[in-house]
């Protein structure tokens, strides 16, 4: 986790456990996974987690009420980000695309609206639970 804005111990101890899972974590699951290093009260997560979004190192799916570290392989300036997540196996792809960036702030433009916010969740199912289908 070289090259990281300085995060608390709390912070980087949620980071870790997100990177680290298979799938979206809820607060309650990341905190059941550190009640060992000290961790025992929900406020603690959901601080550390407010902080770790704002710093674009963790991502809140609003459908699940979960949470993912960030990818970190694309830039984010480049283009919105979306999430593909797997209705079946819970694997949650993220992506930014530039043109969809371009047609939101087209329709704001056009509509004088200004998105405080955006989140694109698509559900669906990845490629493995297609095929094993």
């Amino acid at each position: 986790m070289a090259d990281l804005p300085e995060l608390t111990r709390n912070q980087k101890l949620v980071l870790e456990r997100l990177t680290e899972a298979a799938g979206p974590l809820s607060a309650y699951d990341i905190l059941d996974r550190l009640r060992t290093e000290g961790i025992k009260a929900p406020l603690q997560i959901y601080r550390a987690l407010e902080k770790l979004c704002e710093k674009g190192l963790a991502h809140r799916l609003e459908s699940l009420n979960a949470f993912v570290a960030c990818d970190r392989s694309h830039d984010h300036r480049s283009g919105l980000t979306a999430f593909a997540i797997c209705s079946r196996c819970g694997q949650v792809d993220e992506f930014t695309d530039f043109i969809l960036r371009q047609r939101l702030e087209g329709w704001e433009a056009a509509k004088g609206f200004h998105a405080d916010n955006t989140t694109i969740e698509i559900r669906g199912h990845c490629a493995a639970c297609t095929h094993a289908a």
